[in-house]
């Protein structure tokens, strides 16, 4: 199976010297993803919580809700010809009358911002699949500085990062600030769907009263994600794309980005972020609600 890093020799030009030594490089492999044997989907990952990242994508694609929906999720024969078992290809077999999507077409998603699918197309599939409507959710409050202390927090949980500072992270928080769950991966939409998918297996969806906290910036996909969960937060260290904005106010979910210190723009969903009453609801001209 593939580790989570591997060693490399790298050449290494420090002030004009020059020397010779391994690295430590995060792992990025292929993960097939099968649904009752039957080819999905493949995404570039790196290695663990495997099982996770299968139904946390089956989540976010509206197929699983709960782990009762799950028979079983099992390693697989990979591609090679003496048909030894590569641990990059993962079958999930659903619970018998779970509905199996239609998997005929190439794909038959709408999960990524590069999909093809026109942005109505892409959140009138969320808004309609969506098994846990965030406007149904328990009302969840957070004050600005708690939101602040996040990123230093997962930060702090990144033991992969130290060693390779190749990573993407997400984390789970409670509404009080304490760190639920956190997960890495070469790619930030693996780190969700890891986070996502233990969930499931825990039997914990949907997430209403958890915030997302992820280490890059906050796609439509990511957005997707936390909306399929039932998340009423997002939150990001980096920019969101307008498909994530539009996404977000469609569907009630609290999206912040820009968490850098006590500095964050809100751009939906303020109404669960403890500002002021005179700076609720304000205009802000060309742009979201800006608080940093």
């Amino acid at each position: 199976m593939g580790r989570v890093t591997e060693r490399r020799r790298t050449i290494r030009i420090r002030d004009g010297a020059v020397s010779a030594r391994p690295d430590t490089l995060v792992a990025e492999e292929p993960l097939e993803i099968r649904l009752n044997g039957k080819p999905l989907a493949i995404t570039m990952r790196t290695p663990g919580d495997d099982f996770a990242l299968a139904a946390g994508f089956l989540v976010s694609e509206g197929v699983l809700g709960s782990a009762a929906d799950v028979r079983t999720i099992v390693y697989c024969a990979g591609a090679t010809e003496d048909g030894v078992n590569t641990y990059n290809v993962v079958d999930v077999q659903l619970a018998p009358g779970v509905p199996v999507p239609d998997i005929t077409l190439e794909r038959n998603v709408y999960t990524t911002s590069s999909c093809g699918l026109c942005g109505k197309a892409s959140l009138d599939a969320v808004r309609t699949t969506a098994r846990f409507p965030i406007a149904d959710a328990p009302p969840v409050r957070v004050e600005p500085a708690l939101l602040a202390a996040l990123p230093d927090r997962l930060r702090a949980a990144q033991r992969v990062f130290d060693r390779t500072g190749g990573l993407h992270a997400a984390a789970l928080f409670s509404e009080e600030g304490e760190l639920l769950d956190v997960r890495e991966d070469v790619g930030r939409h693996n780190a969700v769907d890891k986070l996502v998918g233990r969930a499931l297996q825990d039997d914990r969806l949907p997430l209403s009263r958890a915030i997302l906290l992820v280490s890059g910036r906050a796609s439509f996909e990511l957005a997707q994600k936390a909306v399929m969960a039932g998340i009423p937060l997002l939150a990001a260290v980096s920019a969101p794309s307008s498909l994530a904005v539009d996404l977000a106010a469609e569907t009630g979910l609290t999206l912040v980005g820009f968490l850098r210190g006590p500095n964050m723009n809100v751009y939906a969903g303020d109404e669960r972020i403890a500002l002021g009453e005179g700076l609720r609801g304000a205009p802000v001209a060309g742009g979201p609600t800006g608080l940093g």
